[in-house]
């Protein structure tokens, strides 16, 4: 008797359930991937976007700008999601999630793990030095940063290792509702990491969307050429 709760997998390995939903992904991708080029094109010609003032402005106390809105414990929450972008805290959780599916043998969902990390921050490396962007200097940053502000490496590199690494473990379970679950979970994380560096001041509102569009876009393209793969060569767990 089957499961209802279990997926059927087609001759390629890929869920029914994935399979149909491909050409919305596709989609959504390439809208995403758009959104993110406009971004880019928009600040590669100097112009600048008529949001990205006042909702910094709107996260700080009127008259006192060096003082975020909310309560004194929101500001601590926020310097702590942050980190969760953060280059330490990256490569610790990138690497738990390649060093857990090595354990469950699967290597290649390991391997592609590694070059969505490896990737993301070379995208976003070359992206700072080509744009160039000044970081906001409208509000105090919050935090120390040192580098270019577009993209977020935050947003672009917790988007992309952050949702390649739920997409590859949604892909071990079979219940429906677990798998939107880690993917939801992951989601949210990645979303409130790139808000938290809007709060800090450290970050255009729009280097932080455009940061997302990048990330999201490469771990779909690392999750899809990974399922091709493995349905080319027919690869087995």
């Amino acid at each position: 008797m089957t499961n209802p709760n279990e997926v059927d997998g087609d001759r390629s390995g890929v869920p029914r359930a994935i399979a149909w939903l491909w050409p919305l992904v596709v989609l959504f991708a390439g809208s995403v991937l758009l959104l993110g080029a406009h971004i880019a094109a928009v600040l590669v010609t100097g112009r600048s976007f008529g949001f990205d003032a006042p909702i910094l402005l709107a996260l700080r106390v009127p008259g006192h700008l060096d003082v975020p809105i909310g309560p004194v414990w929101l500001r601590q929450s926020a310097i702590d999601i942050s980190a969760l972008g953060g280059f330490t805290l990256m490569w610790l959780f990138g690497g738990s999630g390649i060093a857990a599916l090595m354990m469950l043998r699967r290597r290649a969902e390991a391997a592609w793990v590694a070059a969505s990390l490896v990737g993301a921050s070379l995208i976003s490396t070359g992206l700072k030095d080509i744009i160039h962007r000044p970081r906001p200097a409208l509000v105090p940053h919050l935090v120390w940063v040192d580098n270019a502000s577009f993209p977020s490496g935050h947003a672009l590199i917790s988007a992309a290792t952050y949702l390649t690494i739920a997409l590859m473990l949604a892909g071990l379970v079979r219940r429906r509702a677990a798998r939107a679950a880690i993917v939801a979970f992951f989601s949210v994380v990645v979303v409130l990491i790139g808000c938290s560096r809007v709060y800090l001041g450290v970050h255009w509102p729009s280097d932080v969307v455009a940061g997302w569009c990048f990330g999201t876009v490469w771990a779909i393209a690392v999750f899809w050429v990974n399922r091709w793969l493995r349905a080319k060569v027919r690869i087995t767990p």
